[in-house]
């Protein structure tokens, strides 16, 4: 299966994109630094070297599998970590964040689970929930759905900003696990999961609920709602210890989505795909789904959420800073299109 099956293309977005492009860039103002694309927007504020990042992003369709199994509280963490993260692969601190729930009949408790968990992250990360829209739209949505989105802005010393610009061919890549497929791929999951329920003849809530031997007896679903992982104590950490020269956050659009962004042009990343151990949940989905790995590494993260381009001198320090960090690559000149290449396969 590729992700393009599940009704999913990157290319439309990136096509949508490119016909709006030159009238967002109509709307800059003197303060904006840089360009859209990148993981963040940077506004700058008027006499302060303090620059805001402002972030955006949902939970996707891992919400349908919070519905199905009744567990709705981690997509509310998961919303506000990835914002988290996206202002982290800028250099910033989040400062504060709000919320988008709409949904067809609202449904206080469920409400209540999702927001509140929100709440408990964004004080974990001391980032203040200043509010946000909920939205009830009867014929929208099916009974029980809901859709999220979230907004967060964090700051940055002018000379904090984690530049793209900055990375240098030699820099080496240092991974960070992550805790699954975080907020994305699930449509492609979804479906793989959806074959693997009826060749069981089981339906898909006794599917995702049923024990399983490679998860060491936690079940499909324990797996798919693992919450996204929080890099801000694993970024502070790096920076205090190394020279980090920029950061790609691994989400929608998989390591060739991302990771060029955190590289300025002309330059690409080797990658060695065995310098880590594949998660079993994704083992899983690639064998059930007979995923090529060019479709599996551009739909998921495969195992590594998030990675930081370090100078070559300081990746000792940064190994030693964070103790579940790998090396998994370098960065290299490139002169083609894709700008990830994988070492060994």
């Amino acid at each position: 299966m590729r992700y393009q099956d599940t009704g999913v293309d990157i290319s439309r977005a990136e096509d949508a994109l490119a016909r709006i492009r030159d009238r967002v860039r109509a709307t800059k103002r003197p303060e904006v630094i840089g360009d859209i694309g990148a993981f963040g927007g940077l506004f700058r504020l008027a006499g302060t070297d303090t620059v805001l990042v402002a972030t955006t992003d949902g939970v996707g369709t891992k919400l349908e599998i919070a519905r199905l199994l009744d567990r709705h509280e981690g997509v509310g963490t998961d919303l506000v970590h990835h914002c988290v993260n996206d202002a982290l692969a800028m250099g910033a601190e989040p400062l504060f964040f709000l919320d988008y729930f709409s949904t067809s009949t609202l449904e206080p408790e469920i409400f209540a689970r999702v927001v509140g968990a929100m709440a408990d992250a964004c004080r974990a990360h001391g980032c203040a929930l200043l509010g946000g829209e909920t939205a009830e739209m009867p014929g929208m949505y099916v009974p029980g759905a809901y859709d999220l989105a979230g907004f967060l802005v964090g700051g940055v010393a002018r000379d904090r900003i984690l530049d793209p610009a900055a990375a240098r061919e030699g820099d080496v890549l240092i991974g960070l696990p992550s805790t699954g497929l975080h907020t994305n791929g699930y449509s492609l999951a979804r479906a793989i999961c959806d074959r693997a329920a009826a060749r069981a003849e089981l339906d898909i809530r006794s599917f995702l609920l049923a024990p399983q031997p490679e998860l060491r007896g936690a079940s499909l679903g324990d797996a798919l709602l693992a919450t996204h992982r929080c890099y801000l104590d694993d970024v502070r950490a790096l920076r205090a210890a190394a020279t980090v020269r920029s950061i790609a956050h691994l989400t929608g659009g998989g390591w060739e989505g991302n990771l060029p962004r955190a590289l300025p042009p002309g330059l690409g990343a080797t990658v060695d795909p065995n310098a880590w151990i594949v998660p079993p949940v994704f083992r899983m989905l690639v064998e059930w789904g007979g995923v090529a790995d060019a479709d599996a590494f551009g739909a998921w993260n495969m195992g590594i959420g998030l990675v930081a381009v370090v100078a070559a001198a300081d990746e000792r320090a940064a190994l030693r800073a964070l103790p579940d960090a790998i090396r998994i690559g370098m960065v290299e000149r490139t002169s083609g299109p894709r700008r990830v290449r994988w070492a060994s396969r």
